[in-house]
């Protein structure tokens, strides 16, 4: 099911048939460097997407998967979804994206739209963002601001 799209995205419900595109995506030791999983086999990205699917049917929300609409390639997720914080229910966004797409803009893009649509949607009323230092410098954010400027001023005129 179709969620919404963006410029070169659809973004929809992940489904079991994505398992073998996705397994290509996160048996990739670079792209699960930062993931609290690590990197998954057929079997825990089956896991994965199941899990997905229970957060879809519990709170009509979850990891969606990025579908490039010129090749129809899956790029990788984006979602947020119910992650439980020193025994609190908070809302969590992640994403994971082929190597190849890498440095082409798609993980803002992504996330732009993921949280526009859940604000929209009224499935978020709220957002706040926590990065670590370790991961301002994977996104190189001290060298560009803009990413995370550009993503706040959207979302306080949506607000």
């Amino acid at each position: 099911m179709q969620i919404c799209e963006t410029e070169r995205l659809v973004i929809r419900t992940l489904s079991l048939d994505d398992v073998p595109e996705l397994t290509n995506i996160l048996s990739d030791p670079e792209v699960m460097k930062y993931s609290i999983r690590g990197v998954c086999d057929e079997t825990a990205t089956r896991r994965f997407i199941e899990w997905c699917l229970e957060r879809y049917a519990a709170h009509s929300i979850g990891p969606w998967a990025l579908v490039e609409k010129d090749s129809g390639n899956l790029v990788g997720f984006c979602g947020i979804s119910p992650e439980e914080v020193n025994g609190v229910e908070e809302m969590g966004l992640g994403y994971r994206l082929a190597k190849r797409y890498w440095g082409q803009g798609l993980a803002s893009e992504s996330v732009q739209a993921v949280l526009h649509n859940a604000l929209n949607q009224k499935q978020l009323s709220s957002w706040w963002l926590l990065l670590s230092l370790r991961m301002l410098r994977r996104l190189r954010l001290q060298r560009k601001p803009v990413f995370l400027r550009s993503i706040i001023l959207n979302f306080m005129a949506v607000r």
